[in-house]
């Protein structure tokens, strides 16, 4: 049963249970409005307690009704009828309450939390506003301000938060046996929402407002919910309901909706892929080699996790900068409240630095993150191979090397797994788990295993330059610049992908991580490159007038002493004298134009991966440039938006931009195999 009920003397215990989360579907529903039948049989019970099974409240409606017809009994029904009740209800909020789960509680005349649980709603985030009366009870229940910041936002906030802004009524750590023991005049004295005056607006909630509306400035949510919040002060509470009702099903359906259901599926799938545990032996010492930004990103995330943490460097002086790398990404944690004083003395605690691998003899993973050179890596696998038990996992940090070359000098290949982290890597969610020739399931589970502890979104790539994510990367930036070459100055295409929903354009992000990256990255293609692909090389020329992005002051843009951007001329005079040098006359191409010709080259090598099983799905395709790369979530990924737009439309774009370059433009025989079989390419299985 998906409710359960019993007697405990004056108290009728209501208990959802609908593992693992007590979501509430069509189940507890049901569950629920049995309940309120039964409570009419038991005239002597002094109040109800609603509770959840195990160590979950509720977090939040099922998702998998969400693309069906809603079936009664409605829990915007059963929260009125739970309001309306002659006997009281007190929530037990014995762990997370989230979305529908929060607004359960809103129903009940008094909230009791354990520390430290989640609450709030993140409804917004999936492309809709709370529906079961979130925008209107709430405000009446903590103010406009504090509703309108807590819904448009979509973040859970502690129990704490919550008692101090008065969304629950009291922290316990035993919330069940507080409530059997609540004395009845203080049940008495707490009022349902629906007895409490309409809220009022403020100068505070309109200037909330105001900032939510500018972030999220892309979504639909969030403005939606902050008219419904502001509405409540308006309008009676059963109109208000009634509008937020009309409002979540407009939502529902539309694109930006689907768009983000997609990306918490495939986010969900890519974190319960099925990989042989590893040994229960396993320890939970890793160790990283290289202490430089990338190695201390790692670190501090290992840390985070629980691990045991060695980072070793090549000389003591090394040592002790990779130290202070990792301190100071510590007391940043704390500085910014992400972790508390303690866990930093537990995280200073767990970790080591050394520059003597023997100090990694028991580590049960040893992650190699030194400067991206084949050689250098070998080296350092070599080490890592003598220095750990034969049973270790041998895992590489490779952004876009070749994982079997560096595999070749081990012994034994199939310990050796890709751990591709991104930048920041204690920050970023996205893991590119690379699986070589010769990758064993149990180094595959060691990668993932690590990836859920770390809370990250795992995805499996195979072996190529870049794996799925830089390799696209690769393509995008191949494309803007020829649009560079050919008429566009870097902020037309940057301004471009920002209209698009991108944090930044590709310059902009260039000037982030460092021109030399990339550029140290195109000399190692210099070899291999096909020489029938066009060549563009003012990225080239940049970094050869040391303009190497915001570390150097000067990239694409001129960046002044407090970070800020500014267009220069002279990257303008540069373009200009490279088209004159290669004998381009420049067109003009309109921000759509940009747009589609950056979206189409992406989408045309995302393909080719998908033919050559480098990602597994179009989903993880979607997850990779999403969590790792600032695709537009709300867009619902890079593939997902094309079978938006339609992969015809795109296979036509792609032979139309073919007769200006018949190599960097052929399309992908998967596009050409979607459209003669009428396939979405989220249907494409190789």
């Amino acid at each position: 049963m998906a409710v359960r009920t019993r007697r405990e003397k004056s108290n009728f215990i209501v208990e959802l249970d609908n593992p693992p989360v007590n979501a509430i579907g069509l189940a507890v529903r049901k569950g629920l409005h049995q309940a309120l039948e039964k409570l009419k049989c038991h005239k002597d019970v002094s109040r109800v307690i609603l509770i959840g099974k195990g160590d979950v409240f509720a977090a939040g409606g099922d998702l998998k009704e969400f693309d069906l017809p809603p079936v009664a009994p409605h829990l915007p029904d059963l929260i009125a009828q739970i309001e309306a009740s002659e006997v009281p209800w007190i929530a037990v909020i014995n762990g997370t309450a989230l979305g529908a789960g929060c607004e359960l509680i809103l129903g009940c005349s008094y909230r009791i939390a354990v520390p430290n649980c989640q609450v709030g709603f993140p409804e917004v985030t999936f492309g809709v506003v709370p529906g079961c009366g979130g925008t209107q009870r709430l405000p009446r229940l903590i103010g406009i301000e504090d509703a309108i910041a807590l819904i448009s936002q979509g973040k859970p906030i502690s129990s704490g938060k919550a008692l101090a802004i008065g969304l629950i009524d009291m922290i316990s750590e035993d919330p069940l046996a507080t409530a059997i023991k609540l004395s009845d005049s203080t049940i008495l004295n707490a009022k349902n929402i629906c007895q409490m005056p309409s809220p009022r607006v403020t100068h505070g909630a309109i200037k909330v407002s105001g900032k939510s509306v500018s972030r999220n400035s892309d979504l639909v949510a969030p403005k939606k919910a902050i008219e419904l919040v502001l509405k409540s002060a308006d309008v009676p509470l059963a109109e208000g309901l009634k509008l937020e009702r009309e409002t979540f099903y407009e939502l529902h359906s539309n694109e930006q909706a689907r768009s983000l259901r997609h990306v918490i599926f495939a986010e969900r799938k890519a974190n319960s892929v099925q990989i042989p545990i590893l040994d229960a032996e396993s320890s939970d010492h890793v160790a990283v080699i290289g202490g430089g930004a990338m190695g201390s990103g790692i670190g501090y995330a290992l840390l985070s996790a629980g691990y045991r943490v060695t980072v070793i460097e090549s000389d003591s002086a090394s040592s002790e900068r990779a130290s202070s790398n990792v301190l100071k990404l510590i007391d940043a944690g704390i500085k910014r409240e992400y972790i508390t004083q303690s866990d930093g003395l537990n995280y200073r605690a767990r970790l080591r630095t050394s520059s003597d691998y023997a100090e990694i003899a028991d580590a049960s993973v040893a992650i190699e993150a030194v400067f991206e050179d084949m050689q250098v890596k070998k080296s350092v696998f070599a080490m890592m191979e003598t220095s750990v038990a034969d049973s270790a996992i041998l895992a590489s940090n490779t952004s876009y090397l070749d994982l079997n070359e560096i595999a070749g000098v081990v012994e034994d290949p199939s310990r050796v797994v890709g751990l591709h982290f991104f930048a920041p890597a204690h920050i970023m969610k996205l893991l590119e788990i690379v699986r070589g020739d010769a990758t064993s399931q149990r180094a595959l589970a060691a990668g993932f295993a690590i990836a859920r502890r770390l809370r990250k979104v795992p995805v499996l790539a195979g072996v190529c330059d870049g794996f799925i994510g830089n390799r696209i990367l690769s393509r995008y930036r191949e494309a803007a610049d020829s649009l560079l070459l050919d008429g566009a100055l870097p902020w037309e295409v940057d301004q471009a992908m920002v209209n698009f929903g991108y944090p930044m354009g590709p310059y902009e992000a260039q000037d982030l991580s460092g021109l030399d990256i990339a550029y140290a990255n195109r000399r190692r293609q210099d070899a291999t490159r096909d020489p029938d692909r066009r060549y563009v090389s003012i990225a080239d020329k940049m970094v050869e007038n040391d303009r190497l992005g915001r570390k150097s002051g000067l990239g694409w843009y001129q960046y002044s002493a407090s970070g800020q951007k500014q267009i220069d001329g002279r990257v303008e005079a540069l373009i200009l004298q490279e088209s004159r040098r290669e004998g381009v006359s420049r067109v003009e191409y309109s921000p759509n134009e940009i747009q589609q010709r950056l979206l189409s080259a992406m989408i045309n090598e995302a393909a080719d991966i998908l033919q050559e099983g480098i990602a597994q799905s179009a989903a993880d395709v979607d997850l990779v440039t999403i969590f790792g790369y600032g695709f537009p979530r709300w867009r619902g990924g890079l593939m997902h938006y094309a079978d938006y737009v339609g992969i015809g439309k795109i296979l036509t774009k792609l032979e139309n931009l073919q007769e200006e370059d018949f190599v960097a433009w052929k399309p992908s025989q998967v596009l050409y195999q979607c459209v003669a079989e009428n396939l979405n390419i989220s249907d494409y299985r190789r």
